[in-house]
């Protein structure tokens, strides 16, 4: 059906889309880590019955079985290079059963894109356009673009089903969490407007919290949409589980008297998502018929949230070192192994006493297990006197609890922070645990710089008084691919990175010509202040460690001869190096060092922090 065809169809009665496909195939007893797309070519007689069951209630457009269809999702079931034939069987039983429309379902593809994640946006077209042209090549009369959540996510969706096929009408609809926003943070207005601008055939909303909750967003889309069709297909309320099993607890009269609402509202398709069966399909389409134009439902809209006031707090030691250009002294420290702290905050209160400006708190470096990090930076906080930097991993760490962590760092007075990826599981005490994150560290700098910073969360919510991090991020001017760090570094100064981190420095030279790429790709100075790392070697063996076995770690050859005549006893050569290269950052124009003493000899260390700071 070309898109002509389709707005012809729909300037006349409201069309009634069928319910929740998936949610009730996986009601008959498919394990809900199952693949229920499989079964369009596994199991296809199940399939078709219900689709055959939303027919007969009166469903005119039938959404295939394919929600999750594309590489991306099929991939860990082992499908994921039979996108073509699952998504083909799945238009064709849609077919069998009768369907007088058939809209082939395009669902999110189940991770993150960048920066937030770790999908680049041209994977995503690229998945997109492959079902796509599945869907279309089998014959679905429209693709259904459904249950998205980011807006970015909608435009590689939508100019993929474009590119796929020109001609076939594209219905692409958001899901929204209690607040009326997507999980990203955009509101119905601003996600009709967008999909309004990049050409959507239909627009609307599916899924979510239920049939008052769609009415809402149905109300506040129409009126941006400017003549593009709305469509609204509820979840038959919001999800609970009960028993073990998830339970949608919508009647069907009460799904269909909001359908008849939403159509009143400006609706062209009402329908249903997960919750929803035939039983639903049959009582809207008798509400419909009837015509009753006396719903009027009033469904409100969430109490608008306060505006958040701005910060007003001072600028942390670390802050106020940078801004004025005075040399900074960083000393990084790993968390105990136990309950006690004691030999942590006598270690940081030597650093102080040494001259150092602040202390770095690693979070369970190499993945082993240590002291939790905010709990060590707030403890040498009050028993040390000196300020910390918590280091703050996206490793282990899921959207939701970063953002709580977050404001429990903050809550316990913990301002600067060290934006990183963090050691992977895999190299740890426990690599049978999970490593997934939901954000990149660039997310993560973006998410704490314009998000909590400016006192909302990442869907937009407001956090109440905006948080006051100071935020810095990690470079490594040692690397192999220095035109791939300098892009990285791009993405991190644009997420607004206020200090940079870097890795162990051996030879300053190695700055200078980070920044001379940067200057090269970005077309202007790179202005963030680098705290560059300075690793005191400690014996020969140490240094020919570091170098081989340590990635992003290059220590050049006169350093590793001079520890190696040093032998065993190398401390004194160590210090003179470490001396020497303080001299020589300084002259290179850094912001300051970030020391990382070796074998928790933090006596030793101190002797470095002297010569820094006199």
């Amino acid at each position: 059906m070309d898109r002509g065809e389709l707005l012809a169809r729909l300037s006349g009665e409201p069309l009634l889309a069928d319910g929740g496909t998936g949610a009730r195939l996986l009601s008959t007893g498919m394990p809900v880590a199952g693949c229920v797309e499989a079964w369009n070519e596994e199991d296809p007689s199940r399939v078709e019955a219900l689709h055959r069951a939303f027919v007969d209630a009166g469903a005119v457009l039938v959404v295939t079985n394919t929600f999750g269809a594309n590489r991306v999702r099929l991939g860990p079931h082992g499908l994921g290079d039979r996108v073509a034939e699952v998504n083909g069987a799945g238009v064709r039983v849609a077919q069998r059963a009768g369907a007088s429309m058939i809209g082939g379902s395009m669902g999110p593809l189940g991770i993150r894109l960048a920066p937030y994640g770790r999908l680049g946006l041209e994977e995503a077209f690229e998945a997109y356009k492959e079902q796509a042209l599945a869907l279309s090549g089998a014959g679905a009369d429209l693709l259904v673009i459904e249950t998205q959540t980011d807006l970015r996510e909608m435009e590689q969706a939508l100019a993929a089903a474009r590119d796929a096929a020109p001609r076939l009408a594209v219905m692409t609809s958001a899901t929204f969490t209690r607040d009326d926003r997507t999980p990203l943070g955009s509101t119905p207005e601003e996600v009709a407007a967008r999909l309004v601008e990049l050409g959507a055939d239909v627009i609307g909303v599916n899924c979510g919290e239920g049939p008052a909750q769609m009415l809402r967003l149905v109300r506040s889309m129409v009126p941006v949409a400017e003549g593009t069709p709305v469509a609204a297909r509820p979840n038959a309320g919001g999800p609970a589980r009960v028993a073990g099993r998830v339970t949608y607890p919508a009647t069907p009269s009460y799904v269909a008297e909001h359908a008849v609402a939403a159509v009143h509202a400006g609706a062209s398709i009402v329908g249903g998502c997960c919750g929803t069966g035939p039983e639903h399909t049959d009582a809207m389409r008798v509400a419909l018929a009837a015509g009753r134009a006396d719903v009027l439902i009033d469904v409100g809209r969430p109490e608008a949230a306060p505006t958040p006031r701005a910060a007003t707090a001072e600028p942390t030691s670390l802050q106020r070192a940078v801004r004025d250009g005075r040399f900074v002294v960083a000393v990084e420290m790993e968390p105990p192994r136990s309950t006690s702290a004691a030999t942590l905050v006598a270690a940081a209160t030597t650093m102080r006493e040494a001259g150092a400006d602040v202390v770095d708190i690693a979070d369970s470096p190499m993945a082993k297990m240590r002291m939790s990090a905010w709990a060590a930076c707030r403890t040498i906080h009050e028993e040390a006197g000196i300020e910390t930097v918590l280091h703050f991993p996206t490793r282990g760490r899921n959207l939701l609890r970063l953002q709580g962590d977050l404001l429990g760092a903050h809550a316990l007075g913990i301002r600067n922070l060290f934006v990183c990826v963090g050691d992977p599981v895999a190299i740890g005490e426990y690599p049978q645990t999970m490593n997934d994150v939901d954000v990149t560290a660039t997310g993560l700098l973006d998410l704490v710089t314009r998000g909590f910073n400016e006192g909302r969360d990442r869907r937009g919510s407001t956090i109440g008084e905006p948080t006051s991090f100071f935020a810095g991020a990690a470079v490594a001017p040692n690397s192999t691919d220095l035109g791939r760090e300098v892009r990285l570094l791009r993405k991190k100064v644009d997420a607004g990175a206020a200090f940079l981190l870097s890795q162990p420095v051996f030879d300053a030279s190695s700055l200078r010509a980070l920044r001379v790429a940067y200057e090269r790709e970005a077309g202007e100075p790179l202005r963030v202040p680098i705290i560059a790392g300075l690793l005191p070697l400690v014996t020969g063996r140490h240094a020919n460690f570091l170098h081989n076995e340590v990635p992003g770690v290059a220590i050049p050859p006169d350093v590793l001869r001079r520890m190696e005549r040093a032998g065993d006893d190398g401390w004194p050569t160590g210090r003179a190096i470490a001396v020497d290269m303080v001299d020589a950052l300084r002259a290179e124009g850094v912001a300051g060092i970030y020391l990382m003493p070796q074998f928790g000899r933090y006596d030793l260390a101190a002797e470095i922090v002297e010569v820094a700071r006199s």
